[in-house]
């Protein structure tokens, strides 16, 4: 067998991406001509067709299925081996780039962080955007890893990968005024009370509502946010109940602004740390999830 040309793998490529020559020849800006005779050249090397000919549409043979298998992966290996090193540059010797769903409570992230951002050799890059972006970020392997309130959906589950690195209890808290001499009670409490809710979205949300219906209570819903940091701000700044983790609000429970009136022994909050699979998976990584 001939050496393989890379070059021809990548025309047979792009070839089956576009689904026709025409198609693939525009993307590659190259005449149809030029490309039919590299894919000719690529199953002679071969020795193998890799398309059936007596079809009009494209169709691939078994070995051209095979040839593809092979085709994505050593590209999705350079697309990687690229991205590994194009992060290492800067002033640190290493770096560790982690994508957080813009939703996703900040101190949370700054706790699970928190010695990763000590570390003076390490680097760390934070980025913030929908959790869909930052899947096809990870697949892109332009970042390390996704922190999330929501593992993998099973349509990702091929190359991602979640891990549960912590799980808090989710409460009731508010200003003083609502602090009574008597046990809090729940939900009985809450009837008449404005509150202020995760967005209907959420996990939280979900399991409320739904404890909230067995009882035959409607919650009088002040404000909604998807936000944590939005959700921490106004319940900071109105007369109202939110439903948070604590964790959300700890420097407001600790100076006394907000007071702890209830934990919801049924309601948790999860967080999760998503991976991509990858032939050189960042160093720092491993020890950083071995501590969740």
């Amino acid at each position: 067998m001939n050496q393989l040309n890379y070059h021809h793998l990548r025309y047979f490529h792009a070839i089956v991406l576009e689904g026709s020559l025409t198609r693939a020849a525009e993307s590659l800006n190259v005449a149809q001509s030029a490309l039919s005779i590299q894919l000719k050249k690529l199953e002679e090397s071969l020795g193998c067709a890799l398309f059936d000919r007596q079809h009009k549409s494209l169709k691939l043979t078994e070995e051209g299925r095979m040839v593809l298998d092979y085709a994505k992966t050593i590209f999705r290996t350079g697309e990687e081996m690229l991205a590994t090193l194009q992060n290492r540059s800067g002033r640190y010797s290493n770096v560790l780039r982690v994508g957080a769903v813009s939703t996703l409570s900040k101190n949370f992230q700054l706790s699970f962080l928190r010695e990763a951002l000590e570390d003076t050799e390490l680097e760390v890059v934070i980025h913030s955007a929908s959790t869909s972006e930052l899947f096809n970020q990870l697949r892109a392997h332009n970042i390390d890893l996704v922190l999330s309130n929501s593992p993998v959906p099973r349509d990702h589950e091929r190359r991602l990968h979640s891990q549960l690195v912590d799980n808090q209890a989710v409460s009731l808290v508010g200003p003083k005024k609502f602090k009574k001499r008597h046990t809090f009670r729940f939900p009985e409490d809450l009837r008449g009370v404005p509150m202020v809710l995760p967005s209907m979205e959420s996990n939280i949300r979900a399991r409320f509502d739904l404890i909230m219906e067995r009882a035959g209570i409607a919650p009088l819903i002040a404000a909604e946010a998807d936000d944590m940091a939005m959700l921490r701000l106004i319940a900071r700044e109105t007369e109202c109940i939110a439903l948070v983790p604590p964790v959300v609000v700890h420097d407001e429970l600790k100076s006394g602004i907000l007071t702890e009136l209830y934990q919801i022994p049924d309601i948790h909050e999860t967080f999760y740390a998503v991976t991509a699979s990858r032939r050189y998976p960042n160093p720092y990584l491993k020890k950083l999830l071995a501590r969740a």
